[in-house]
């Protein structure tokens, strides 16, 4: 019990790693389509497509990584993104300071 618990704080905490939260994605769309997308933009590190293991879909959400700043910035400058048809919702990670982190509840 306790390793799943370590594994999920794990998990919260790498995601802090990424540069922006995308929502709203078509059901059709794949990671390899999102990588894809996003290349224009810049070099993709890393695209985290979360699937449901009960439905096997995923979960309509990911997290992108970006190699560079710049490569950010040139995301942000496009006020819209579209795929299949549906608009997607962008949030830029920030990243915490140590003094702003959560404490673990006791």
């Amino acid at each position: 019990m306790a390793a799943a618990s370590a594994a999920r704080t794990v998990g919260r905490r790498s995601r802090h790693l990424f540069d922006f939260f995308v929502a709203e994605i078509p059901w059709t769309v794949s990671s390899k389509e999102l990588k894809e997308y996003f290349s224009q933009f810049g070099a993709v590190q890393r695209c985290q497509l979360p699937f449901d293991r009960d439905t096997g879909f995923h979960r309509r959400y990911c997290w992108i990584k970006f190699s560079t700043p710049q490569d950010v910035q040139n995301v942000l400058q496009k006020d819209s993104h579209i795929l299949e048809g549906s608009k997607l919702t962008l949030k830029q990670q920030t990243r915490r300071k140590r003094s702003q982190r959560r404490t673990p509840r006791e």
